[in-house]
């Protein structure tokens, strides 16, 4: 054990929320400057201490520790541009509606209540505070119980960054405690990225208290190559869009649709980059893939490859654990993998990939729109006319054409379908929670 924390008492949130609605009052009237400056802060206050933010990371939930600087420098960027973008997104925009004269003015709501996870628990966060500090609202964090110090570092940043008291406030909450929290008149909306099941007791709780709500949640990822692709390129970034962060991200490629001229060619050089990978301490430099963040998560991962292989799917590479200490998985490429099969219907959280062969562009669109989620999908083909036109046929999100799926601060994120609704970053991250206010004169 390395450390031990108090759990939010009632007596505590009632003191958050009220700190929370006292800052809003003062909040909700500064300029843009002042936000600007101190986003500006935080991004200074994130790169100075990237190793320390990064370290910590790596021990709370086991990220490989390059990849840990990389979410951290993530974190100094959509400050950075929220500081620089944020006030010309918000600004009064003309309104065209004949016989009238009409503005349209945004305007901050009060405590945004953030529900975070694991995963990224310094990007997660990040991505949904500096807008919303931006366009004026306070926050309040109810972060996963297994990374309570990235929880409590992220509140000292903005702190130390000028941040006033009570604006961001993190609270090491239960899940349980979460329903009265969004039951309270204080708390004006909220944002939850996590799984489906969280998602729909936080959606049902809003909904019962008329609470504006963004929802980022699971997925199946189709990562679709077509036999005009380039398959050494395609196999490569497949490889690493299946295996960052030990393939705990909801857009993490999950499902590989090849098509049937290319798929012996791809697979070959898919499984032969993978099996390359070295496994081991993610505080190391040269290890690639590190452990899963808990235990319970490696034995539910193997649950759902046995299950596969149970319904006639075929274990290329990995399908076990390793006989080493710790919550490690090995890679995984699954064969011959089809509808219900969990391989195929399920978000599998962990280094495993499934590969689907199809005969054509066609079917692989059938193949990837076969799914409850809709999160991101990544499209393979050297002719750009065709790809857009595909995309345009994807259920999802959001589309990357010869590209992995990943988040970036100017464009829109979010799903569809049973992976959510909302979007978060871009211009349209920061308008999800303020009050959009036409004036008319």
């Amino acid at each position: 054990m390395l450390a031990e924390f108090e759990q939010a008492t009632s007596g505590s949130i009632e003191n958050a929320l009220d700190s929370g609605e006292k800052a809003y009052l003062n909040w909700k009237t500064t300029t843009f400057s002042l936000r600007t400056d101190i986003l500006q802060n935080c991004s200074k206050a994130l790169l100075d201490d990237k190793a320390k933010y990064a370290s910590l990371i790596s021990l709370e939930m086991g990220k490989v520790l390059k990849e840990s600087v990389a979410e951290v420098e993530k974190c100094a960027w959509v400050c950075r541009y929220y500081a620089e973008n944020g006030s010309r997104f918000l600004q009064d925009e003309p309104l065209e509606a004949e016989g009238k004269t009409a503005f349209i003015s945004y305007e901050p709501i009060g405590i945004v209540l953030a529900v975070m996870p694991w995963n990224f628990p310094f990007w997660q966060v990040f991505r949904f505070a500096a807008p919303a500090i931006m366009a004026g609202n306070c926050g309040i964090l109810k972060h996963a119980s297994n990374v309570p110090q990235c929880a409590l570092a992220i509140e000292d940043i903005f702190r130390k960054s000028g941040l006033p008291d009570g604006v961001f406030q993190t609270l090491l909450a239960d899940a349980d405690q979460v329903a009265g929290m969004i039951a309270d008149r204080r708390i004006k909306a909220v944002t939850l990225t996590g799984s489906e099941e969280a998602g729909s007791k936080v959606a049902e709780t809003a909904g019962r208290y008329i609470k504006k709500t963004v929802l980022e949640l699971g997925g199946t990822d189709p990562f679709i190559v077509l036999e005009d692709a380039d398959i050494e390129e395609a196999a490569k970034t497949g490889a690493i869009a299946r295996m960052i962060n030990c393939g705990q991200s909801c857009i993490a490629a999950k499902r590989f649709v090849v098509t049937d001229a290319v798929y012996d060619d791809f697979l070959h050089l898919f499984s032969n980059t993978i099996a390359a990978m070295k496994q081991g301490d993610p505080m190391d430099t040269d290890t690639d893939y590190g452990p899963l963040a808990r235990e319970d998560l490696v034995n539910d991962l193997h649950n759902q490859i046995r299950i596969s292989v149970d319904l006639g799917a075929k274990a290329l590479l990995g399908g076990s654990r390793p006989e080493r200490p710790g919550s490690f998985y090995n890679a995984t490429i699954l064969t011959d993998v089809k509808a219900g099969m969990p391989a195929f219907e399920e978000e599998i959280f962990g280094p495993a990939a499934s590969v689907i062969r199809v005969k054509d562009s066609e079917e692989a669109i059938a193949v990837a729109n076969n799914s409850k989620y809709g999160l991101g999908a990544s499209l393979w083909t050297k002719d750009r006319d065709k790809g857009i036109e595909l995309a345009r046929c994807i259920e999802a999100g959001s589309v990357f054409i010869n590209q992995m799926v990943a988040s970036h601060p100017a464009i829109p994120f979010g799903g569809i379908k049973l992976s959510g609704y909302g979007r978060e970053l871009s211009y349209l991250g920061i308008r999800e929670f303020v009050n959009i206010k036409p004036v008319v004169y």
